[in-house]
């Protein structure tokens, strides 16, 4: 499990809480198949989960999983798993901020319903293009060789108890 981690959003500090152990099954999946589809595109950097991506002097944000345009280093996607005890960072603060700086792709990967909220920026701001769960197949056009059921994503098997 992780740590507690700071974010600066419009510059106010805010302390997010260790994401739990599902949180970081979907993040490592998630990042793991990103990866793979990333390996052979020089045009995309995929950094460590949880990387701190300045977008402002003021914003520095640590989205669960990022893709980054390689040249500029500008985040094209910003990936968030919401976690239950600490959301409203994610679906209200973070999603402005996606929006003000003008962030081509978010998901919102939410275990709670075990489904994928996906926003494309538009001329209006993210527009919200797809809910996906279950059978649905989470994908991205400009990541050819990215694809996940939404059901494999969320799958969790519970760790053992400790004897």
């Amino acid at each position: 499990m992780s740590r507690p981690y700071e974010e600066i959003l419009y510059g106010q500090k805010v302390m997010r809480a260790a994401p739990g152990a599902r949180h970081e099954v979907i993040c490592d999946r998630l990042h793991q198949l990103l990866a793979a589809s990333v390996a052979d595109l020089a045009a995309v950097q995929l950094p460590a989960p949880r990387t701190t991506i300045a977008l402002s002097a003021a914003t520095k944000i640590r989205p669960d999983l990022a893709l980054l345009d390689a040249a500029s280093g500008d985040l094209f996607l910003a990936v968030e798993i919401v976690s239950r005890d600490d959301h409203r960072p994610d679906t209200v603060l973070k999603k402005e901020i996606y929006e003000e700086f003008r962030v081509p792709r978010l998901w919102m990967v939410d275990p709670r319903y075990d489904n994928v909220e996906i926003y494309h920026h538009s001329e209006y701001g993210l527009k919200l293009e797809a809910i996906l769960a279950g059978k649905e197949v989470l994908a991205e056009a400009s990541l050819p060789e990215f694809a996940v059921v939404i059901a494999e994503l969320f799958a969790w098997d519970a760790p053992s108890p400790p004897p």
